[in-house]
Formats: structure tokens, sequence, C-alpha cells
């Protein structure tokens, strides 16, 4: 452990502190109804999408219908992935020629992604085409993230109401959490991505020839797009099969630090929301600070164990210096180093993200204690968007 890489984690939890109140403060107002910045823009768009559906925004729903609307609405997004997935082949958008997905491993990715698990069981660049990547997989990373904000709002104004018949409109809330939470955030990051150098295109992939002569293919597409989705809707399951370790997906230490503090912001914020909807903050601050103290000894231990080198290469020298990396780096993303590599494995397991910059499965015992431990806690510390 040294001062710069303590310095790197001080910071981080600096800035999802400084996030925290203004983006939780906008989502209060989000889904109160309340005038917001982007309301000139956004409103409009919203109040067509209730005509085109059908949908009353003043009616709201006993927990009952809540519930029985939100099955049926990703039941039927689970089925569209699904059909995406095994007609893929016949589809455009798929510059590889990639056949339709076996059915077993079509339904488990649907059943995966609609739950925002985003298990992948198969290797996404020589699987999914552009059009299942970015209509399919991408459009379920924001529909399952805004499942889980919409049913902690939900939760959040039975905790406020305490004796009311109802909690709101599903539909509603889906809306207003993808339009005007979900989509800014990504746009925005989106573009500081592509800037970083993250592909986002429909190129055909590219063949090259190495320095010895052989023949290689650069796999690229619409990266972006899902990128940041992927953090800020603690989904986890990247473009490509190396996930956030892959230079495309992760470029460089400032897109590592942005998707980093993505998959928490969203998180941090929610509980200032909770504050403010109960009517007392003071009750928000609490819960983020429990959840703050319990990352913070996650992330100690992790880099703390990471730092002190493997013991099976006693005799070696591990130390960090400015020449060398040092520690346990083996199988690590050299990129980013030991701080950054215990301090993503810490926040995507805090929050069930599943993203992950370097393999952590060669973690040391101890470092690699702590995601496990915060996968067993089931979402508590800064858990995934609605957690």
């Amino acid at each position: 452990m040294n001062l710069q890489g303590i310095a790197q984690i001080a910071l981080y939890l600096l800035l999802v502190l400084a996030i925290t109140k203004p983006l939780g403060a906008y989502m209060q107002r989000v889904f109160d109804g309340e005038r917001t910045l982007l309301s000139p823009v956004l409103r409009p768009l919203e109040a067509l999408i209730y005509r085109l559906c059908g949908v009353d925004e003043n009616a709201e729903q006993r927990w009952t219908g809540y519930t029985a609307a939100m099955l049926l609405f990703n039941l039927a997004g689970m089925l569209v992935l699904y059909g995406f997935e095994r007609l893929q082949g016949f589809l455009p958008l798929n510059p590889t020629g990639l056949g339709g997905v076996p059915p077993d491993l079509a339904f488990n990715t649907a059943v995966s992604f609609t739950t925002n698990t985003n298990w992948q069981s198969y290797v996404p660049e020589t699987t999914m085409s552009y059009l299942t990547q970015m209509s399919g997989l991408a459009f379920h990373n924001f529909i399952s993230a805004a499942t889980g904000i919409a049913i902690a709002i939900a939760l959040v104004r039975g905790l406020a109401r305490r004796s009311a018949a109802t909690l709101g409109s599903f539909w509603v809330d889906v809306v207003r959490s993808t339009l005007y939470v979900l989509l800014p955030i990504s746009i925005i990051f989106a573009l500081v991505l592509v800037w970083q150098g993250v592909p986002q295109n429909f190129n055909d992939y590219t063949l090259v020839t190495t320095v010895e002569g052989a023949t290689q293919t650069i796999a690229q597409g619409p990266v972006a797009s899902q990128e940041i989705i992927k953090e800020a809707g603690t989904n986890g399951g990247g473009f490509f099969n190396a996930n956030s370790a892959h230079p495309y997906e992760n470029p460089n230490p400032l897109t590592n630090f942005i998707e980093m503090l993505a998959i928490f912001a969203i998180s941090a914020g929610l509980t200032y929301s909770f504050g403010r909807m109960v009517g007392d903050t003071r009750q928000g601050w609490a819960v983020w600070a429990a959840m703050a103290i319990l990352f913070l000894v996650g992330v100690t231990v992790a880099y703390w164990a990471e730092a002190r080198g493997n013991p099976l290469l006693a005799g070696v020298n591990q130390q960090v210096t400015t020449t060398q990396a040092g520690g346990n780096m083996e199988g690590k993303e050299v990129r980013f180093g030991i701080t950054n590599s215990a301090l993503f494995a810490t926040i995507t397991t805090d929050a069930s993200c599943g993203a992950i910059n370097g393999w952590h499965d060669s973690f040391m015992p101890l470092g690699g204690m702590v995601p496990l431990v915060n996968i067993m806690l089931s979402e508590v510390i800064f858990g995934g968007v609605g957690s």
C-alpha cells in the first residue's frame, strides 16, 4: 500500500459523495413528477410515450397491479430478446454473418439480461450480432436497471405513505427511470468514452497482419453505448469477452475511473432520494454512511492483501516502486495497477454489477475473499440500482 493508492480510493469515495445529493435530489423530483432541468426537452417525449402506449400517468396501482405490470413487461422483453438471438442470422447489422444463437443459450441469455444478472456463457464478439448486442442486450441493460429503480421508488413510497393503498404507476416509473435518469447519463458518458477511444460504429471486423506475419481479426462495433449502461445500470455484461479489461471497452485510467464512478452513482443517489421522499434526509445519509463504511473495509482489505505480494514467490522482490507494478500482479490488468484492480473488484461486487477490469480469480486468498463476501452480502453495499 502507498499514499498514491490511498489517495485514489479517497478521491473515488469523495466524488461518489459529491454526486449523491444533486443526483438524489434530481431523481426525487423526477419520480414525484416535479419539473426538472430536462423537463422542457423530455416532457413532450414522455407525454407522447404515454399516449402511444395508452397509459394514464395520473392513475396509480396497488402493489398487486404494480407487480403484475412489472412481471408482464419483463416477460415480453425477455421473449423479444430471445427472438432477436434466434433470428439474428436473418436480421441486419450482422457483419460477420453469425447464425442464430442455439435455443438453450438464447434462453439462458434472455433470462439473464432481463433479470439484470447478465451472466454470459458465450464469447460476445463471436456469438452476438451488432443488432442483438445493441437492440437486444443493451436494451435490457436499460430496462432491467429501470425496473430495479422503479421497484425501489415504489418501496420508498410505501414507507413514506405508510397507509396508502397505491404505490404509483409502474409504467410511469419505468419510463421516467429510462428517460430522465439512464438515458442522459448514458448519452453524456458514451460520448466521453468515444472521445477516449471506445468504438461506436457498424464497421466490419478488421483483418490485420501482426508483426510475426499472422492474421488477426479485430472486433469492434457499437461498444460505447453498451459500455456505459453496463456500469450505470449495474448490469455487467460486456460487449467483448474480456469485459472492461478489453482496451476497446476501457482504454485508459480516465475511462476506468469513469466506469467505476458510474457503477455507484445511481445507487448512492437513491439513498438521498429515499431521505427526501420520507421527509428525513438524515435517514438517507445514515444508509449512505453504512454502505460507505462497508465499502471502505472491503477495499482496504483487498488493497492491503494484493499489495503485499504473492507468498509463493518468497524471496522475489515484489515491492511496489515507481518503476515496477509490484505486489500480486499475476493475471491483473497492468495498465491500471494494484490499487485500481482491487478498487474495481470491490466496487463491482459491492454493486452486484459483474463488470471487470482484470481477472480477479487470480487474487490472493485474503484479497479474493472481499469480492466473495460482497457477493454473499447480496447487494447490501451500494447494491445494484434499486437495491
